[in-house]
């Protein structure tokens, strides 16, 4: 039975140790779903940082970890600049573990005063809708009456 290159990779994969473990960009790519250009754009941001070989990116471990929190972070409505706030601050310090989640637990309770101003804006915007429906059903009606 004829073996696949992304079987022997798996296998190459899994004899290496996690943090030395290297990734193409179409890897990762595959990986979580995502194109190419999504994983170069992230790392003009500077979220990601591969090493090169002429022009091939090799990313690690600590890469893949970083396009898995961006992702992550996305798609929880983070913007860029908060991702790498929270990024860069575990990587700068000696203690970003603790640094880290405070700010994540500061970010989580933004998110969370504006998604509740949000819910009433949007309870608001509903009543005055259902008012705007109400009267202009009124109008009708008498219109009709009218008529």
């Amino acid at each position: 039975m004829s073996r696949s290159p992304s079987q022997d990779l798996d296998e190459h994969a899994d004899a290496l140790p996690r943090q030395q473990r290297t990734y193409s960009i179409g890897e990762l790519a595959r990986m979580f779903e995502v194109t190419p250009r999504t994983i170069r754009f992230y790392e003009q941001e500077g979220l990601l940082a591969p090493s090169r070989q002429g022009q091939k990116r090799i990313y690690r471990e600590k890469d893949r970890v970083r396009l898995k929190l961006t992702l992550r972070g996305k798609r929880l409505g983070f913007s860029l600049a908060e991702i790498r706030e929270v990024v860069m601050m575990y990587d700068a310090m000696p203690d970003g573990n603790a640094r880290q989640l405070k700010r994540l637990l500061e970010i989580l309770e933004e998110k969370r005063a504006n998604l509740d101003r949000q819910m009433e804006d949007i309870r608001l915007m509903r009543l005055e809708i259902d008012d705007v429906d109400q009267r202009a059903r009124d109008v009708l009606r008498q219109l009709g009456e009218t008529s």
